[in-house]
């Protein structure tokens, strides 16, 4: 007999997964290697040992060792807010009379109100065994400044946060939570980098992007002796460290019997949907099961649905090294939308290849009908979702529509990876209806791809 399904399945904490999974080892088509950006070769450890810390450099170019262990301070970290709650959505399906069953792995219910937390605590760690003396970042949205913040405060590192400056300056809040952690907070593009002077007298005026603040950061790590660069999302070491998510997912499901037939997740960078994915994906790989993967992003910021695979660089300012991924051009500055935190011009190399090789689908969807979505689910749900979860919700109801429509009882699980509580000017905007849909003509995007290197 089945077990009752209750609304909330929680792991105990001896589930709490003892090692990440390595989706790049399952992958019979290996994502491109990142190239050196002065040789345009293959970027060596040691090259790469300059940006990141030297462990993370290690695990940013392991596509063969398919599990890694997590070390047990990273454990006992993670033990203070994980194992997260797989829930069921019973209110939602019995609102939208779906025959739909949907699933959705909350991972709000930490400070930073995100799932960046699990790699911020990996990467830091790593920065201290390191003996460095602190760490830079980009943030978007602030969730993942807000997370490297808290981990640095954990450990006693310092944290340089270069803030993009639309939401810099619609969230100040979330600002506040990553001085209280003792990061320093500077919106980008800003006049105390060279790339960032540059950026600005180029575009005078601009609201900046995730790639903007990228460059800061690095050219800020580079300078300063005993420091590195960290990154919450793109590469594949945080694709590895959110692994949690999808393998807390399946250990919940399958401890009743369920299969999801649907997995979504919103995408920016690639960090959560590549976590939640990983073990699914991983079986998929190994011809053990089957799913329908799929990725939603902004249209106002259409990487996967209308960008070109190419190889590019990772920031604009070009100094970064160069990924093969789905682009919109490093020099592309997406309109400031209120989901920070996917205004990335990029996809990550792993989701790529898979996206490239029909393993996944992608919508682009306006922002509109995300936060009708949103402000939906948390009258449904009790729920307050960030904009950037909201992308996901707007489609698992759409899935659950379309179940209601042909009688079909799939089951959806999706990626809930935040929490929207520093995010209410969005939500005012929405409600005063003074929110607009902004979708890139063809003309701009091409203004973007025209900088693509040269590079086969």
């Amino acid at each position: 007999m089945k077990k009752e399904i209750p609304y909330k399945i929680y792991l105990e904490e001896n589930e709490l997964p003892k090692q990440w999974l390595n989706l790049r080892a399952f992958m019979k088509n290996k994502p491109a290697p990142l190239l050196d950006p002065v040789t345009m070769q293959p970027i060596t450890l040691d090259a790469l040992s300059n940006v990141f810390c030297t462990e993370l450099a290690k695990q940013e170019l392991d596509d063969t060792t398919p599990y890694i262990d997590v070390p047990q301070e990273i454990r006992d970290f993670y033990k203070m807010y994980r194992p997260a709650p797989l829930i069921r959505a019973y209110c939602l399906e019995k609102t939208l009379g779906t025959p739909a069953k949907i699933y959705y792995k909350f991972e709000g219910n930490n400070t930073s109100g995100s799932h960046k937390l699990n790699s911020a605590i990996a990467q830091a760690y790593y920065a201290k065994e390191q003996g460095l003396k602190g760490v830079t970042t980009e943030t978007g949205a602030g969730q993942w400044g807000t997370a490297l913040s808290m981990a640095c405060s954990y450990f006693g590192l310092d944290c340089k946060v270069f803030m993009v400056k639309c939401s810099y300056e619609q969230k100040p809040f979330r600002r506040e939570v990553m001085r209280t952690y003792g990061a320093n907070v500077t919106p980008s593009p800003s006049t105390t980098t060279a790339v960032g002077r540059k950026i600005l007298e180029e575009f005078p005026g601009t609201s900046g992007s995730l790639g903007c603040a990228i460059s800061e950061a690095v050219e800020t790590a580079a300078n300063l002796d005993g420091y590195r660069y960290a990154l919450g999302s793109v590469l594949n070491q945080v694709l590895l460290h959110q692994s949690v998510i999808g393998l807390e997912s399946k250990t919940a499901l399958d401890k009743y019997g369920v299969t999801p037939d649907i997995i979504i997740g919103c995408a920016g960078g690639g960090s959560n949907l590549g976590g939640l994915i990983a073990p699914f994906m991983a079986e998929q790989l190994q011809g053990k099961a089957h799913y329908q993967f799929i990725a939603v992003e902004p249209a106002s910021c259409p990487t996967l649905t209308r960008g070109k695979y190419a190889y590019d660089y990772c920031d604009t300012g070009k100094v970064c090294p160069l990924s093969k991924m789905y682009t919109l051009g490093s020099g592309f500055i997406p309109a400031a939308s209120h989901s920070g935190g996917l205004r990335y011009h990029g996809m990550t190399s792993t989701l790529s290849q898979l996206y490239d090789d029909g393993l996944m689908e992608a919508r682009a969807v306006e922002q509109t009908k995300v936060f009708e979505a949103a402000e939906y689910f948390a009258r449904v749900e009790g729920i307050l979702p960030a904009p950037e979860s909201s992308h996901a919700i707007r489609v698992a109801i759409d899935e659950a529509m379309k179940c209601k429509e042909t009688g079909e009882e799939k089951t959806i699980l999706f990626g809930l990876t935040g929490t929207g509580y520093f995010d209410m000017v969005a939500y005012e905007k929405f409600h005063d209806g003074k929110m607009n849909d902004y979708v890139p003509t063809d003309e701009e995007l091409a203004k973007g791809l025209a900088g693509l290197p040269n590079v086969e």
